[in-house]
């Protein structure tokens, strides 16, 4: 068995997150989960159906790693990447790190995890890995999953390998902490800022503000369009409180983020971005609650109450990131 010593294994909220913090305390560099994801630029928001889709999926962040990717960018971190269609070099590149005692981060579809408490296939799931031994992994997963766990390494080989909306290559990354990087606090209002800008300034009308408003005008039909209302609108909603995809845990992520960045910068337009995401929190709530008694009762009505909380979100949203956008240092 082969395991590094000294693994601070706490399973956070988002899983992304929940790795970067292990590598990251690794390396000595302890942020909380909020602040790791602020000065990510997390902050986002997708509507996505298509044909090939049961059923919509609604994203309350940035795509799969390019938190990471901001995150590194932000903090001067040393960000190594590894891709390949190869299992054997994919698994080359995992234990060759864990070797010389650095844990890996993967993205991989949850699917194929043995102990992945729902079975559906997402190909943007990210976990910490930090041992092996001959027929399982040693990994980091959230609180929700379990903290410290492990799967097995022919489940984990397909996980990485699986192909599908939002997967990579066997994509694993290691982090290093540069002794010269930036402080933190001095990332703070560019991080705010760049995450401000593409919220607001959308490529197209799925995503940011624009996608919540195109969420509250289809919502209230997505009784007709569900082949089984009871299981799709139930799952969408536990989705959006547990795991984020639609935005109440993220938008408690971001509130939470801004609250910490108020100890430390005194600026009117972060303590009014703080207060609107507190209230969008609670209103994505009430949105994950009404789809979920829509499943649950077959009465549309439910719906069009989500419809026009998703509105309210909108607007509600739009002027924190406005608000959010002139936070100066």
């Amino acid at each position: 068995m082969t395991v590094i010593e000294g693994i601070d294994a706490r399973g956070a909220q988002h899983c992304e997150t929940t790795a970067l913090g292990v590598l990251l305390r690794h390396e000595g560099l302890d942020l909380s989960e909020a602040m790791l994801f602020g000065l990510g630029s997390g902050l986002g928001y997708i509507h996505w159906d298509g044909k090939g889709l049961d059923f919509p999926f609604l994203g309350g962040r940035v795509k799969p790693f390019e938190l990471t990717r901001n995150l590194a960018g932000e903090l001067g971190l040393e960000l190594v990447v590894h891709e390949t269609t190869s299992r054997r070099k994919a698994w080359h590149n995992v234990t060759a790190a864990i070797d010389a005692g650095r844990p890996v981060g993967l993205q991989l579809d949850s699917y194929h995890l043995d102990y992945f408490g729902s079975k559906v296939h997402f190909g943007g799931h990210v976990v910490a890995m930090y041992g092996y031994d001959t027929h399982h992994a040693h990994l980091v997963d959230t609180e929700q999953q379990g903290g410290a766990v492990t799967t097995t390494l022919a489940g984990l080989a397909d996980a990485r390998s699986e192909r599908g909306p939002m997967t990579a290559r066997n994509r694993s990354f290691t982090l290093a902490v540069p002794h010269d990087r930036p402080a933190p606090q001095d990332r703070i209002v560019p991080a705010i800022t760049a995450c401000a800008d593409a919220f607001l300034n959308p490529p197209i009308a799925n995503l940011g503000y624009r996608g919540i408003e195109k969420t509250a005008g289809l919502v209230p039909k997505w009784l007709d369009r569900s082949n089984d209302p009871r299981r799709d609108l139930p799952q969408a909603a536990r989705l959006m409180e547990q795991a984020g995809t639609g935005g109440a845990l993220f938008r408690n992520l971001y509130r939470d983020f801004l609250a910490e960045c108020g100890l430390l910068i005194d600026d009117g337009n972060l303590r009014a971005g703080h207060a609107l995401y507190a209230e969008a929190a609670g209103l994505w709530t009430e949105v994950a609650e009404a789809i979920a008694r829509a499943g649950e009762t077959a009465d549309a009505a439910h719906l069009v109450h989500a419809g026009a909380i998703l509105r309210d979100l909108a607007r509600v949203e739009h002027d924190a990131m406005r608000a959010l956008r002139l936070v100066e240092p």
